[in-house]
């Protein structure tokens, strides 16, 4: 196997930011993994905000821990009313 196929990729939000872009990640199975931030997200200054929508990498070696590789952009339906 690669290194690309001993990954599991899940989606989670995030629910605590922590010193050292460190995040804690509530998954959509309901557990709760520590995640670090992405070289590349790092690099190019991708804010991370509690609630984000994000996907995690994980090693099936170690299912406590991830990296966060992206996050999922806010998509405004409507317009806020102005009165």
């Amino acid at each position: 196997m690669t290194k690309e196929e001993d990954k599991i990729v899940v989606e989670g939000t995030v629910i605590e930011a922590l010193p050292g872009t460190q995040f804690k990640v509530r998954l959509e199975t309901g557990h709760e993994v520590l995640a670090y931030l992405s070289g590349k997200m790092r690099k190019y200054y991708i804010r991370i905000l509690l609630g984000d929508r994000v996907r995690v990498e994980m090693s099936p070696y170690d299912l406590t821990r991830g990296r966060i590789v992206y996050r999922h952009r806010v998509v405004h339906d409507q317009e806020p009313e102005v009165f």
